[in-house]
C-alpha cells in the first residue's frame, strides 16, 4: 500500500501506491472510477473536434513481480494458469505475499527473479510477459463490458530505460541531489532548504514511480506531439502529480502547463451479496442479474430476445449513471437499490426515456419544425435543447461529467411531463396537430 516513506524536520511523508491497474492482478471495482471518467474525457474531447488518444498505463514493473515469479515457481500450476488464468496469479501473490512475510528466502527469490527481469533474462523476461499478456486481455473484456476501448495498453516497463536518462538529465542541470539516507531527491521547496522533496532514486540506485512517470511523460511528447495530456487517477494522487509536472518545468520542458492531473473520490461500500471483497466484474455480474430481477418483476417490461443483454447494458449504464452525478472530487456512497430504481435520477430512467422515444416513433426523417410548439411544456423542452452548447462547454472546462448527466435527466424530465401534457388519446377533434407536434418535439429532442 505505502510505496515509500521518509522523515525530516519532524514530518513524516509517505507516498501511497498508485491506483492504476496492475498486470497479474484481477481488475478491482476501485479501478472503475478512473476507466469510466477517464472514457467520458476522451468522448468528450473527440466530440469537441480534438485528435483523442486512449492510453492504459499499466503498473507493470516493479519487486511485486519478483514475489510473483518466484510465487509462480514454487506454487504455481500451468493446468490452473490456463482454466482461469488471472484468477490462479491473484491467487499465487496473495500467497506468496503471505510466505514471504516469515521467510527470508522467499524475499530474497523474489529480489533474484526481478533482478533478472531488469537484466532481461529471457526465460524470467518471457513469463513477465506472459502473465503482461493474460492481465491485458482479461482487462479487454472487462473494457468491452463498459463500452470501453484503448488505442494504446503502455505500462512503466516500457520506460525503465528511459528512467535512467532521466536521472542523468536530473544530474546534469544540478537538479538532483543526495538526502542523508543516500536517495536520489529533487529540491521542490520555494526556499530550497530541502522542506519539500521527491524522491527519483533509491539508495541502491533503482529507480521509483516518479522517475518512470517523468520518462513516460517526455516519451508521449517526443512521440504524439500532444498539446495537452491528462491524467485521470483517485485524489490521494494530487501530490504525485504535482511533482511530476514541477520537475518536467524544472527541467525545462515548458509543454508540461500541458498536462492535467483530473483526480476523484473514493467509492464507499461497493460489494456484492458474495462479500466485501469486490471485483469490477462481479459487480458487473450482479448489476446484470439485479437488472434482469427488476424486469422480471416489473408488469410494464416487454417480450425481448435477449433479456441478458439487455439488463446488462440498463445496469451498467445506471452503474455509470450514479458515479457521474456528482462532483468527481467527492467521495460517494454506493447504493444498489437507489441506482437501479426506474423513477428518479437513475440510469435506468435515462434509458427508458430514450427506449420509449425511439418506440414511440422510431429516428424521424422530416424536417424539425419548432413553429408548431406552442405549448409551455414544448416550450421548456427547447429552451432546455438550446443549453445543450453551453453544458458542452462547461464540462470541456472543469471535464466533470455532472453537467451532461444532470442536463440529459431533466431532459429525461421534461420528456415525461411531454408524454403527460401531449396525449394523442382522448383528443379526436386534433389528433393530427397533437401527433404532429408529438413527432416534431421527439424529432428535436432525438437530434
Amino acid at each position: 500500500v505505502v510505496e515509500h516513506i521518509s522523515a525530516a524536520r519532524g514530518i513524516i511523508n509517505f507516498k501511497v501506491n498508485r491506483n492504476s491497474p496492475n498486470i497479474a492482478k484481477k481488475f478491482h471495482a476501485g479501478h472503475l472510477r478512473s476507466t469510466i471518467i477517464g472514457n467520458f474525457i476522451a468522448n468528450l474531447k473527440q466530440s469537441l473536434g480534438n485528435d483523442v488518444i486512449r492510453m492504459n498505463y499499466l503498473g507493470d514493473w516493479g519487486m511485486q513481480f519478483g514475489l510473483l515469479g518466484a510465487g509462480f515457481g514454487q506454487f504455481g500450476s500451468p493446468e490452473k494458469l490456463k482454466q482461469n488464468p488471472l484468477q490462479h496469479l491473484f491467487e499465487v501473490y496473495v500467497r506468496v505475499n503471505k510466505e514471504a512475510e516469515n521467510n527470508e528466502d522467499m524475499k530474497q527469490a523474489a529480489r533474484d527473479f526481478f533482478r533478472q527481469l531488469e537484466q532481461h533474462e529471457s526465460h524470467v523476461v518471457s513469463l513477465w510477459q506472459q502473465f503482461r499478456d493474460i492481465t491485458v486481455k482479461e482487462y479487454q473484456d472487462i473494457y468491452e463490458r463498459l463500452g470501453v476501448h484503448f488505442d494504446v495498453y503502455s505500462g512503466e516497463s516500457f520506460h525503465q530505460d528511459q528512467a535512467q536518462e532521466v536521472v542523468q538529465q536530473l544530474q546534469s542541470r544540478g537538479l538532483l541531489k543526495t538526502s542523508e539516507k543516500g536517495t536520489g531527491v529533487v529540491d521542490l521547496s520555494p526556499n530550497r532548504d530541502m522542506t519539500n522533496v521527491c524522491t527519483v532514486l533509491r539508495s541502491d540506485g533503482t529507480t521509483l514511480y516518479i522517475t518512470r512517470d517523468i520518462a513516460a511523460a517526455i516519451n508521449r511528447k517526443e512521440k504524439y506531439s500532444f498539446d495537452e495530456m491528462i491524467y485521470v487517477t483517485d485524489k490521494s494522487q494530487e501530490n504525485h502529480f504535482s511533482q511530476l509536472f514541477q520537475i518536467l518545468l524544472a527541467m525545462g520542458h515548458s509543454w508540461a502547463d500541458g498536462c492535467r492531473h483530473v483526480s476523484f473520490g473514493l467509492v464507499q461500500g461497493m460489494k456484492t451479496r458474495a462479500g466485501e471483497v469486490v471485483f469490477l466484474e462481479d459487480v458487473l455480474d450482479e448489476a446484470r442479474a439485479r437488472m434482469l430481477n427488476n424486469m422480471s418483476q416489473s408488469n410494464t417490461t416487454k417480450e425481448l430476445e435477449n433479456p441478458e443483454d439487455t439488463a446488462e447494458k440498463v445496469g451498467i449504464s445506471a452503474l455509470i449513471i450514479q458515479d457521474f452525478k456528482g462532483p468527481l472530487q467527492s467521495d460517494y456512497k454506493f447504493n444498489w437499490d437507489r441506482m437501479l430504481q426506474a423513477q428518479g435520477d437513475t440510469g435506468v430512467f435515462l434509458q427508458y426515456t430514450h427506449a420509449r422515444l425511439c418506440r414511440s416513433t422510431g429516428y424521424l426523417s422530416f424536417a424539425f419544425d419548432p413553429s408548431l410548439l406552442s405549448e409551455q411544456t414544448c416550450t421548456a423542452i427547447l429552451q432546455h435543447l438550446l443549453r445543450y452548447d453551453e453544458v458542452l462547454y462547461q464540462s470541456a472546462q472543469d471535464l466533470q461529467p455532472k453537467h451532461l448527466v444532470n442536463f440529459l435527466l431533466k431532459l429525461c424530465h421534461l420528456i415525461a411531463s411531454a408524454h403527460r401534457e401531449l396525449p394523442v388519446k382522448g383528443s379526436p377533434e386534433a389528433v393530427a396537430q397533437v401527433q404532429r407536434k408529438q413527432k416534431v418535439l421527439i424529432s428535436g429532442v432525438q437530434r
